[in-house]
C-alpha cells in the first residue's frame, strides 16, 4: 500500500442509544467526545441510532410483509394484468 494515503485507525467506542449496547472497535472516525471504557483507557466515543444491537434484522424482530395481499390489491386496483394492452391507459 502507498504510505500517506490512507485515513488513520485507531480505537473508537460505538454506542447505540437505543438499545443501551457501547462496543469497542477500530474505525478511522473521530470524535471530540471521550468515554472511559472497561479497560481503563479513555476513547473517543459516537453514538449511533442504530446498530446490530438494536436493528430488527438482527434482533429476529423483523416484520414479514403480506405480499400476496399486495398483490391481490395490485390486480383489484389495476385489472390482472395478463396481457400489456389490458392495463389502463395502455398505447
Amino acid at each position: 500500500m502507498k504510505s500517506r494515503i490512507h485515513p488513520e485507525s485507531r480505537p473508537v467506542v460505538f454506542r447505540d442509544r437505543a438499545a443501551d449496547v457501547a462496543f469497542l472497535t477500530r474505525s478511522t472516525a473521530d470524535s471530540g467526545e471521550r468515554v472511559q471504557w472497561e479497560d481503563g483507557n479513555t476513547y473517543p466515543v459516537i453514538d449511533v441510532e442504530t446498530s446490530s444491537a438494536s436493528h430488527p434484522f438482527y434482533t429476529g424482530g423483523r416484520q414479514v410483509l403480506d405480499t400476496a395481499g399486495r398483490v391481490e390489491q395490485f390486480r383489484r386496483r389495476y385489472g390482472t394484468g395478463e396481457a400489456f394492452g389490458s392495463w389502463p391507459n395502455a398505447t
